[in-house]
């Protein structure tokens, strides 16, 4: 990579921090894929003279090295971030990816649970709350779990935000979270009275530990000070297998698809939900319209009078 294309990109991806609040995780992948990018064009001038023909060529090899459609879109995602920089910055004079159409790529729909499903879990996670007979390190950790679900599928929340929440969340009676989410981008998040109740009584537990004071209200022995997102999966997982529900079924993102499907099947304005959930765009939010298709589907088989079986 030439000298001048390395200190471009650094700056882009310095950008990338300070104006839109990138994770390590985002600037690692975009760095990654830019000095793929950039290598490629080296016998085509680089990405300051690169044109339209020589973005798709990059992108026909990428294909021809079996690289799918999700991975091809997150690339060209990135080099229309780099190239719509060079352009704003005066690099360029142009932007060669404006005439790029992306991969063609089927969006999954979200899996859901039903009410009934996170019923079963959310009970079967607290059978073991108030076991006695239990060792204390299972109640603690059936405390945590249980609480955890209902944050994730009572608030909405991403499962590194219920994770991160401080020590001292939820301790006043307001109706709502202080959660910070990608970007650093801060919003409110209503808190049920049966999660408070779970907070309440999983802090009771972890009193009793007598373990060191900790910033966070899921504290752990890792590199952050609170429970990983792996540990909580596992424990999820453990907890769904436990209520015979298909462990591959249940995951802390599943949670929040069922917070949103749930809200929008029972009538909640897809500009609300998209607010609790922290999306910064609709179309984000707009995959949760499957259960108002389905829902129009019932509402047409039972209620339109052709498909009435008695009519004449």
């Amino acid at each position: 990579m030439k000298v001048r294309e390395t200190s471009l990109i650094t700056s882009f991806l310095d950008a990338l921090v300070s104006e839109r609040g990138a994770s390590a995780n985002t600037i690692d992948a975009y760095a990654r894929d830019l000095e793929s990018y950039v290598a490629f064009l080296g016998s085509r001038g680089g990405a300051l003279k690169a044109g339209a023909d020589d973005v798709r060529a990059y992108l026909a090899a990428c294909g021809a090295e079996g690289l799918k459609a999700s991975s091809l879109a997150r690339r060209l995602s990135a080099i229309r971030q780099l190239h719509k920089f060079l352009y704003a910055e005066g690099f360029r004079r142009d932007d060669p990816t404006l005439a790029i159409e992306g991969p063609r790529r089927a969006r999954p729909l979200p899996k859901v649970l039903t009410v009934n499903d996170v019923d079963r879990l959310i009970a079967t996670a607290s059978e073991g709350l108030n076991a006695a007979e239990r060792p204390f390190r299972d109640r603690l950790a059936a405390a945590r779990t249980a609480c955890l679900i209902e944050l994730i599928y009572g608030s909405g929340l991403r499962v590194s935000e219920a994770l991160s929440l401080p020590a001292a969340a939820a301790r006043s009676k307001e109706a709502f979270l202080r959660v910070k989410g990608k970007g650093g981008r801060e919003r409110l998040a209503p808190i049920s009275e049966r999660a408070r109740s779970a907070i309440i009584a999983y802090r009771a537990l972890l009193a009793e530990t007598g373990a060191a004071a900790s910033p966070w209200l899921f504290p752990a022995d890792s590199a952050s000070g609170h429970m990983t997102r792996q540990a909580f999966a596992r424990d999820l997982k453990m907890a769904a297998a436990a209520a015979g529900l298909p462990a591959a079924r249940v995951s802390p993102h599943v949670l929040r698809h069922a917070f949103a499907s749930h809200l929008v099947q029972n009538g909640a304005d897809l500009r609300v939900v998209q607010d609790l959930l922290g999306h910064a765009d609709i179309s984000t939010t707009q995959i949760y319209t499957h259960v108002l298709d389905e829902r129009a589907k019932a509402m047409v088989r039972d209620l339109h009078p052709m498909n009435d079986e008695d009519a004449d």
